[in-house]
């Protein structure tokens, strides 16, 4: 009755490790350019939705296809397979393990393409893919047969780890370097209220009352639409931090 407690005392060991990373990560240049010209924002709630609300609204409204279809493919899965297609719960809770480890690998390497191709673009990618799969997704649970499940969630978690692995660079790189924390905090926070908690419960009272997975593949492509407007109308921050860097650096090479 008590095992279930030790991964959560395990934890203070992670607790510790992250308290010794964050204390030896340097800040980064535009960072310590801040601190240097001591332009430090002393209430930076305040002014993040005073100056960069636009950034704020994109921020969370971007996040709507990651956080929403993640919640359909990782819980409504278990509503939707075992109620509607009377399918064993330990089958799908497998092809989601397998899918979570895939992005141990999925995860990095598309915040890596990102740092290739653009932020955007492959946060772009990301989105599309999402909902062109909304229809194949249920489509291949319907089969009831174990690959086509396998491949079904395991696919629809590469898609979202399209979007999540430069999710954190995409949003922070939009906020000016004084309040960059505090606004993406903001964004991100607010995208887990409006989109991710709701997600399975939307789902569920549209399979109640239609009896279908159609119109929760259409919730999908919803998000996806409203992601993708938000993507294109997130302005990039300004860049002052960055050029005082990069003008000092070029004053100590003269």
């Amino acid at each position: 009755m008590w095992g279930w407690r030790i991964p959560f005392l395990l934890s203070i060991l992670l607790v510790g490790v992250g308290l010794y990373v964050r204390l030896r990560v340097l800040e980064s240049p535009e960072f310590a350019a801040v601190k240097e010209q001591r332009t430090v924002v002393k209430i930076p709630l305040f002014d993040a939705f005073r100056t960069q609300w636009r950034e704020i609204l994109t921020a969370a409204f971007v996040r709507i296809s990651e956080q929403a279809p993640f919640y359909l493919f990782i819980t409504f899965v278990l509503t939707y397979g075992t109620q509607k297609l009377a399918l064993e719960r330990g089958q799908l809770l497998n092809a989601t393990l397998v899918a979570a480890a895939i992005g141990l690998v999925s995860v990095p390497l598309f915040g890596y393409l990102s740092d290739l191709i653009g932020r955007k673009l492959m946060y772009g990618i990301g989105i599309v893919c999402t909902g062109l799969f909304a229809f194949p997704y249920f489509g291949l649970l319907d089969t009831k047969v174990s690959g086509f499940i396998l491949l079904a969630i395991v696919i629809s978690l590469v898609f979202h780890d399209m979007q999540y692995g430069p999710q954190a660079a995409l949003i922070a790189e939009s906020f000016g370097t004084n309040i960059r924390y505090t606004g993406a905090g903001i964004g991100y926070q607010f995208a887990s209220v409006l989109a991710g908690g709701p997600a399975p419960l939307i789902a569920a009272a549209i399979l109640s009352t239609t009896g279908s997975s159609t119109w929760i593949s259409w919730y999908i492509v919803g998000c996806c639409v409203v992601s993708m407007i938000a993507l294109l109308l997130m302005p990039r921050a300004p860049r002052t931090a960055e050029k005082s860097v990069e003008a000092t650096a070029r004053d100590d090479r003269r």
